[in-house]
């Protein structure tokens, strides 16, 4: 790879003064990671899943750690190689339970007097105990009309012996994100501890239970008093087309008595959560059928009555992850908050919000016995994942754990900046704006512009393991990352006018976002200028290529091309009809419009093509198209292809590939 852009950087500045060096692929894969973690009943311990990689090898490997709520005696709790996950406390705070080998295990928390729970032959997830400490309520994938783990198990033998290979299918959704479905489906199952027995609360249940799309990882919970299962699940007769996940209830003890549908709207409603004085059921939900990125307010379901509040809908806000408060009082929830994911506490009782903490991006939310501590995990992009508390009354925010903290003190990494620019009609747009190491104001830098996907989401601070900002600058760029029209964090009518409209509005927000930041900031080099974006990011990339000349190469990684062949080849079809007004024979008109493979005559800006063959969201089909039209037009292209990828590259090594092809095609166009 040519070493032009740093070789300017290295004798611009000079690196005496300090002793750091840019973020490599090989540092990020190198971060420990913080993927979940559970506060001890007591308030005296945390629980996380620590997953690390081997990039050599090629290989990831999770185990529990603990830490004490104060910061104090970090431990591994195992330390093995059987990849423990999914620690959750007993409710006796003295013991903890844990995944491992897809069964249930528990032991004390200094690691002693371990057990296996449950051995279930269809296999253990999320776990949720009952208070009473006597019950397990757990997820598996089952064959929907077997009554017992034997006949799963004779079912399994049964196809695996069969001489014949072959799916067959009568309905659609027959396959999701990267995987062709089976005739198995999720059921929830409650394991009585004491009696050794388990009982299936979805038996002959055809829908999964959680749902398969558009779930949260909270879509089920157990009453305070064990006697009754609140669950998420989606029972439309065409999956493929229903966003109308709803939330239902069933008796534990009297499963086969059915269930009751609490939920009302004809948009998705997920996370029931009871309170912990057992009152009311709390979960989110969105009004509008088919839109997947709709306002999701906090709705509250009072058990003794039926009524139903809607708490945060006087809010632009679209409420991420929630708990209750200790005493059932208040709901503490995350955000999307312009390029934070933000906390929040709201009222029950008046509906009364308030803003708790604004900055980084903020995820699994914990509370103290007492209520008046937070514990949850903020990332920022110079800090993957660590695990911090808040105090309320003390307003005070406190970093407990430093996982990675001998590492980041070797890299030279600059912390976010923004800017507002003019969007269209008179809509303003924060980009966000990543300087390259050792910065030198007076240097002239390339710039990558990255486009997020979704498109309904939103390019945050965070460290992100794909599409790390930091590792964009490492090799002397200056990142340019606009949230435009469809970004999520600015409220909804911001969001919703992306839909029917991909290449309106929001083209003219990311190149008025482009024009402002080559034309204000004197350190950009606008002779070299560079964009690359994934999936709706991935589609813009094509829709550029056809419509301006701006950039010096691209970069379209499992990016939609041609939209009527998408909607024929992708799974979950609400999404195209949502955005494009119904199926191509419905809106032909917007489906050519919109369509980046109408502007193939205009194709001149060399672009680099990515694709994940396990990609059934954005399918394969897309990207041979693109590069064959690129070809074509006689386009200078390329086409990297990972065959056992999905819609991201998660292999350490694959990953390693892609960063190095990427930064070789722009440097290949960078001009001297």
């Amino acid at each position: 790879m040519k070493n032009i852009i740093w070789a300017l950087i290295l004798t611009a500045v000079s690196i005496t003064a300090q002793d750091k060096r840019p973020i490599t692929v090989e540092d990020m894969w190198a971060m420990k990671r913080v993927e979940s973690i559970s506060l001890s009943p007591d308030g005296k311990t945390i629980a996380f899943t620590l997953r690390v990689y081997d990039m050599e090898n090629n290989s990831g490997q999770s185990d529990i750690w603990l830490v004490d709520s104060d910061g104090s005696d970090l431990r591994p709790f195992k330390n093995t190689n059987d990849n423990e996950s999914q620690p959750r406390f007993h409710p006796d705070s003295k013991r903890i339970s844990f995944i491992k080998k897809g069964q249930l295990w528990i032991s004390n928390l200094d690691g002693s007097d371990e057990k296996q729970l449950t051995d279930f032959y269809t296999g253990v997830a999320g776990v949720r105990w009952a208070l009473s400490g006597d019950q397990v309520l757990f997820s598996s994938s089952v064959y929907p009309d077997c009554k017992t783990q034997v006949c799963n198990k004779i079912k399994d033998e049964e196809k695996a012996n069969s001489k014949v290979n072959v799916k067959v299918y009568d309905e659609l959704l027959f396959r999701h994100w990267d995987e062709w479905r089976s005739e198995k489906r999720s059921h929830l199952f409650v394991y009585d501890i004491k009696n050794n027995s388990y009982t299936d609360l979805n038996l002959n249940c055809k829908f999964d239970v959680p749902t398969i799309a558009l779930g949260s990882s909270n879509d089920y919970n157990i009453s305070p008093d064990g006697k009754e299962v609140a669950f998420t699940m989606n029972n439309s007769e065409m999956l493929a087309t229903s966003t109308n996940n709803d939330i239902f209830l069933v008796s534990v003890t009297n499963p086969e008595t059915g269930y009751k549908k609490i939920s009302v709207s004809e948009g998705s409603d997920n996370q029931p959560v009871y309170s912990p004085d057992g009152k009311f059921i709390a979960y989110t939900s969105m009004a509008r059928a088919g839109f997947e990125a709709d306002k999701r307010t906090l709705m509250i379901y009072d058990r003794s009555n039926g009524k139903l509040i809607n708490l945060s809908g006087g809010y632009d806000i679209s409420v991420g992850e929630f708990i209750w408060s200790p005493d059932s009082k208040t709901i503490y929830y995350t955000a999307a908050n312009e390029i934070n994911n933000s906390i929040f506490l709201i009222n029950v009782s008046n509906g009364e919000n308030k803003l708790l903490l604004k900055e980084r991006y903020n995820a699994s939310l914990n509370i103290s016995p007492d209520g008046k501590t937070l514990y949850f995990r903020q990332q920022k992009t110079t800090q993957p994942y660590e695990i911090f508390s808040f105090n309320n009354e003390a307003d005070k925010l406190k970093q407990l754990t430093y996982l990675n903290k001998e590492l980041l003190s070797q890299l030279e990494m600059n912390e976010t900046e923004t800017f507002w620019s003019p969007g269209a009609e008179g809509a303003k747009v924060q980009s966000i704006l990543v300087k390259p190491p050792l910065f030198n104001p007076a240097q002239k830098y390339p710039m990558i512009f990255i486009i997020h996907g979704g498109p309904q989401g939103h390019t945050s601070d965070q460290f992100h393991y794909r599409w790390n900002l930091q590792l964009f600058a490492s090799k002397g760029y200056v990142v340019v990352a606009p949230n435009p029209r469809g970004s999520t964090g600015y409220g909804q009518k911001f969001t919703d006018e992306i839909s029917k409209d991909w290449g309106g509005k929001v083209y003219t927000d990311l190149m008025n976002a482009y024009d402002y930041a080559v034309q204000n900031y004197g350190f950009i080099d606008a002779e070299n200028t560079f964009a690359a974006g994934a999936s709706y990011g991935g589609y813009m990339i094509a829709w550029i290529e056809g419509h301006t000349d701006r950039f010096n190469a691209l970069l379209c990684h499992d990016g939609v091309y041609n939209l009527e062949s998408m909607y024929g080849s992708t799974e979950e079809l609400w999404f195209p009809e949502w955005e494009n007004g119904g199926a191509p024979w419905e809106s032909k008109e917007l489906y050519r419009k919109w369509s980046p493979s109408e502007f193939v005559e205009n194709f001149k800006t060399p672009m680099l093509v990515v694709q994940g063959g396990k990609d059934f969201r954005v399918p394969e089909t897309q990207a041979f198209e693109l590069f064959t039209a690129l070809q074509k037009m006689g386009v200078e292209s390329k086409f990297v292809y990972f065959p056992e990828e999905n819609h991201f590259v998660l292999k350490p090594q694959n990953s390693g590939f892609w960063w190095d092809s990427m930064f070789d095609w722009f440097a290949k166009f960078y001009k001297e």
